[in-house]
C-alpha cells in the first residue's frame, strides 16, 4: 500500500493524512511557541475504514520529522503519539521534562487546542 500524502496546516495545528484528496486521519496539535518551543501532540483520528494501514503513524513519524527539521521536540500528549514514541525510541526522542510540564500547562489553561 501507497502511503498517504501529508499536508501539515500550521495554522489550524492539524497534520493530515489523505488517500486521493479524501482524509483519512489526522494529528491535532499546537505550537509551544514560547521559550521552550516544542510541537505537542494531543489527538491522532484515523477514519474507522482506514485503520490498520498504518497512517497514524505514518502521520505521527511526519510530526517528529517536522520537529527534526526546525529543531524542536515532540511532546506526546496524545497517547497513540506516546506509544508509537515508545516504539520508535530512533526517531521519537524523549522532550526535556521542563517542555513536557510547559505543554501540560498550556493545555490545561487553554482546552480548546485539543
Amino acid at each position: 500500500m501507497a502511503e498517504p500524502r501529508i499536508r501539515d496546516d500550521r495554522a489550524k495545528g492539524r497534520l493530515e493524512a489523505f488517500e486521493e484528496d479524501v482524509s483519512v486521519g489526522v494529528v491535532v496539535y499546537f505550537v509551544l511557541g514560547a521559550e521552550p518551543h516544542a510541537l505537542v501532540a494531543v489527538h491522532t483520528v484515523v477514519e474507522p475504514e482506514h485503520e490498520g494501514k498504518g497512517i497514524a503513524g505514518a502521520l505521527v513519524r511526519e510530526l517528529y520529522a517536522t520537529a527534526a527539521r526546525e529543531g524542536v521536540p515532540v511532546v506526546p500528549l496524545c497517547s497513540y503519539a506516546a506509544k508509537w514514541a515508545e516504539r520508535h525510541p530512533d526517531e521519537a526522542p524523549v522532550p526535556p521534562d521542563e517542555v513536557v510540564r510547559a505543554a501540560e500547562e498550556r493545555l490545561r489553561a487553554t482546552p480548546s487546542l485539543w
